[in-house]
């Protein structure tokens, strides 16, 4: 059913949620109060402590704290020197698993789809269920889609880049 996606959609596993995100539509709200609506088109998962790609893997930093909240919050972090990534913590308290935003209708990569979106530093934590500034609503489409490792994570090893996580229409 179209509309806001509610706190428990984020609460499930990262494995349902970023491929479920494929088709829904992001919306943000600038200053001027003017939205811009953007469909998802490609999605990567990140899951947990174990999984060697993910942020969380190195342990609970201030950096990664959000990702240990309940789902439904953002996780931003800046890459590069000059690239925001933004990606949505999933699943249940203290189990560290986020959604990164690969690519959607308008571009393609994470760092230009943060840039895009206009994601900073002050989108860290913000809560997808509540904010008046960004939110994810669903279309109500269930579109197919195809899968393929993740991208640029050599550095996680060959059994975790090879992982069929990213998610893409």
């Amino acid at each position: 059913m179209p509309g806001r996606l509610s706190k428990s959609y984020f609460t499930r596993d990262v494995l349902e949620v970023a491929p479920g995100l494929l088709a829904k539509v992001i919306v943000v709200k600038g200053n001027d109060n003017q939205e811009r609506r953007f469909v998802i088109t490609e999605t990567e998962a990140y899951r947990g402590s174990e999984d060697l790609a993910c942020h969380a893997s190195k342990g609970r930093t201030k950096r990664t704290e959000v990702m240990y909240r309940e789902g439904g919050r953002l996780y931003v972090y800046f890459v590069y020197g000059m690239y925001w990534m933004l990606n949505i913590v999933t699943g249940a308290e203290d189990d560290p698993q986020a959604v990164l935003i690969r690519g959607l209708d308008a571009c393609s990569g994470p760092g230009r789809v943060a840039r895009l979106l206009g994601i900073e530093r002050s989108f860290y934590g913000e809560d997808l269920s509540t904010s008046g500034r960004i939110w994810i609503e669903d279309t109500g489409d269930l579109p197919e889609y195809s899968t393929g490792p993740r991208i640029g994570i050599n550095y996680a090893g060959e059994y975790w880049k090879n992982k069929p996580w990213r998610y893409f229409l």
